[in-house]
């Protein structure tokens, strides 16, 4: 999230370390940006510092000893940092995919200052203002661990080595903590690999940890920790709990059993597709049911072989189905089968504004009834997590307004527009490039951001406007007498969500088309880019990502999987009552099921 005016209010920064027992290939990747994607989605700043791919150190170190044959460990580090160099650029890569703002930086460009013997030389320095610049524009700074510069160049810090640069960047930036991602789900009293009478512990002093953790921690990493009153997390990819190194009592963790969840999911298209993909790669936590669609015959040839599908809904949501997820769109069957799907004990997660908008308070109340979880971070705004911010501030907060530029197919219409294209043209070519729809009025008059506008009202000010209030302006009505008088004024058009308390308590919201000054935030924004402002009284805060397509979408709704799988980790019930029958689920109506 990115500021505008900024409030009074300080970022709140995690800086997340991911080694090379995480990262063993390029599909890792995407598992990582899961995990940051979950402390961004909250509102905090991530400093997110990778290490090489696994092997690739160890490789580079291999071939100069072979080229070099003894010669300086200065050249030698400036060759081995490179696998640090390529990961930090694939992170990247795989965050922009998802839709969050991320900036790539090498030490260079943060003014990373190392000292000491080339190949095992310490942190010393960081020009943290020119970090938190980089903030203004990203919710992720990605930083190559293991090397920082001298005044002759790079020089590497031992193995292990971004294990400290995690430590020095919570120094730096103030974080509450270094959280260290590794192949085990925290210290342990032994290598729990060799010996399974081997137990976690909660919590472990610096010293303790130093002894225990056998190499698990660079001893640097918590020597420094210690001096600088740092603490640092030892954790595992999506688990909530760590183990907490700090100036604490030891704490023998209990044990934890946890089984994978039975997902179903309902529709496979874009969005769909992805979250597929996103489950199969996690089989420890998420078992598919057959994907729900209309023509099994269609998605069968060209899908994951793992994957099965149907078109029986009584086969999908069959009775050992934990949660749902509903990729179907629309509000005939997508409607029908969510409510059903709390009715029936299962978690229900959804990216279907129109159902949510509807039959939020029906659906809430379902949840409540069945001690149930509804998550919906996807139906506004993307992978851009506007809900999860409105949340965050808390039902007390002082929000006044939020507006919002929160549908791809109308910010792309309108940017063509301002280019002086003709409306029909700019409709048949945003159709043409699956931002619109073969009936794109849903979009064009405003509909689409009336339903988002809703859901954002409930967050912001506990208040669920009927949709028959909210006023709208179409796209249709936009002459090119407006748009050339715009462009001559040097203003840009925009689709603007925007809801408003007054003093009685009173929400009123609308959908209209704004001329901006091309210094508005929103002004910037292209095709599938959704952009928010919140306002409070100490200024207000931007938010912007990717609001649509695949991958972003499938991002929302996998990090609201791994929501609730981590809850139920915790609190899961030991039985629970089903209603469905197979019959029942059959006499369901039929509708398109991409």
């Amino acid at each position: 999230m990115t500021q505008y005016q900024p409030s009074s209010q300080a970022h709140r920064f995690s800086v997340l370390k991911f080694g090379s027992s995480v990262l063993r290939n390029a599909d890792d990747y995407a598992r990582v940006a899961h995990e940051i994607y979950r402390h961004t989605r909250t509102g905090e700043k991530v400093v997110a510092v990778v290490s090489a791919l696994d092997g690739e150190t160890d490789a580079l170190f291999a071939m100069g000893d072979q080229v070099g044959q003894g010669s300086s460990d200065r050249v030698l580090a400036r060759l081995v940092r490179c696998g640090e160099l390529k990961s930090a650029a694939l992170m990247g890569l795989a965050l922009e995919r998802s839709g969050v703002p991320v900036a790539v930086l090498d030490p260079h460009e943060m003014d990373l200052v190392a000292s000491g013997d080339p190949l095992d030389a310490n942190l010393s320095g960081l020009n943290r203002d020119k970090v938190l610049a980089r903030f203004d524009q990203a919710d992720v700074i990605v930083a190559p661990g293991f090397f920082g510069e001298d005044e002759d160049g790079p020089i590497t810090l031992g193995r292990g080595g971004t294990d400290l640069t995690a430590v020095m960047f919570a120094h730096w930036l103030g974080a509450e903590r270094a959280r260290l991602i590794k192949d085990v789900d925290g210290v342990y009293s032994d290598d729990p690999a060799k010996n399974p009478e081997a137990h976690r512990f909660d919590s472990l002093d610096y010293e303790a940890a130093r002894k225990v953790s056998h190499g698990l921690v660079q001893d640097k990493a918590i020597s420094r920790a210690k001096a600088l009153d740092v603490v640092v997390e030892v954790a595992s990819l999506g688990k909530a709990y760590a183990t907490r190194i700090a100036a604490s009592a030891e704490k023998p963790a209990a044990a934890r059993s946890e089984r994978p969840l039975r997902v179903a999911v309902l529709g496979h298209g874009a969005v769909g597709a992805g979250l597929c993909q996103h489950l199969l790669a996690h089989p420890n936590r998420f078992q598919l049911s057959p994907v729900l669609v209309r023509d099994p015959a269609k998605h069968s040839p060209i899908a994951d072989a793992r994957l099965k599908f149907t078109q029986d809904p009584a086969e999908a949501l069959r009775d050992d189905v934990d949660i749902v997820v509903e990729a179907l769109g629309g509000t005939g069957v997508a409607r029908s089968l969510s409510q059903s799907a709390l009715r029936e004990g299962r978690h229900l997660v959804t990216a279907n504004k129109a159902v949510i908008a509807l039959d939020l308070e029906l659906l809430s109340g379902l949840a409540l009834e069945n001690g149930l979880e509804l998550r919906y971070s996807a139906a506004v705004g993307g992978g851009t997590p506007i809900l999860e911010h409105l949340d965050e501030l808390g039902p007390t907060s002082d929000v006044l307004a939020v507006e919002g530029v929160m549908n791809g197919t109308c910010n792309f219409i309108l940017d063509a527009l301002d280019r002086g294209e003709l409306f029909a043209d700019a409709v048949a070519e945003a159709q043409r490039l699956g931002f619109a729809e073969a009936d794109p009025s849903t979009d064009l008059d405003g509909d689409d951001a009336a339903d988002k506008l809703a859901i954002i009202c409930h967050h912001a000010f506990g208040v669920m406007p009927d949709l028959r209030d909210i006023a709208r302006e179409s796209l249709s009505a936009l002459s090119p007498e407006r748009i050339e008088a715009a462009r001559e004024a040097d203003l840009v058009f925009k689709q603007v969500g925007r809801c408003a308390a007054d003093n009685s308590g009173r929400v009123e919201a609308r959908v209209e088309l704004r001329a901006l000054p091309r210094s508005h935030p929103f002004a910037s924004l292209r095709n599938e880019a959704n952009g928010f402002l919140i306002h409070r009284a100490q200024g207000a805060t931007y938010i912007k990502g990717k609001g649509a397509g695949r991958w972003p979408t499938a991002e929302a709704m996998f990090a609201d999987l791994m929501d609730v799988q981590r809850n139920q980790a915790c609190t899961r019930k030991s039985a629970r009552t089903r209603q469905k029958t197979a019959s029942q689920a059959q006499r369901m109506p039929q509708e398109s099921m991409i």
